[in-house]
């Protein structure tokens, strides 16, 4: 599943807030029972086009990736969460207007995984994938894994 948000109008000091998209991203995943498996990195970008600057952050979980871009002076910002499970879809596009204090919004909802023959079969891939990314964080990699290697 992977929900895409584009918001509009809303609150630009929130939106320059590096402070506030950082929390959000570690705080969030755990709202929507997932597992961070990273630090959220959250950057400040200066673009030679003022209007184009602002915060970016993403956070990578067991179950995929959380992200969001900013442009404060666009009020505009953009919200992708994708899991390769199920979650709750319009408790995540509620919190995404508040966190930003949003006027309007678009979203799109997308099926993803859809290779796989149910959910069992997904849920077993995606903790087979997490249990070879912690043991890469412990200094391991479970090299059986096709698809993971050292980059």
């Amino acid at each position: 599943m992977h929900l895409v948000i584009d918001g509009f109008g809303g609150n630009a000091s929130k939106m320059w807030d590096e402070q506030l998209v950082r929390q959000f991203l570690t705080d969030y995943p755990d709202a929507l029972e997932m597992t961070r498996i990273t630090e959220p990195r959250v950057l400040v970008y200066d673009a030679p086009k003022s209007e184009d600057s602002g915060v970016s952050g993403f956070v990578i979980i067991a179950e995929s990736h959380i992200s969001i871009h900013t442009f404060p002076r666009k009020s505009y910002v953009n919200i992708d969460i994708f899991s390769c499970r199920p979650f709750d879809h319009d408790r995540a596009l509620e919190d995404a207007k508040k966190l930003f204090d949003l006027d309007d919004t678009q979203s799109w909802l997308l099926d993803r995984g859809l290779e796989w023959l149910d959910e069992r079969q997904g849920m077993a891939e995606a903790q087979a994938q997490r249990a070879a990314l912690e043991s890469e964080q412990e200094g391991g990699l479970e090299m059986s894994r096709p698809g993971f290697r050292r980059v």
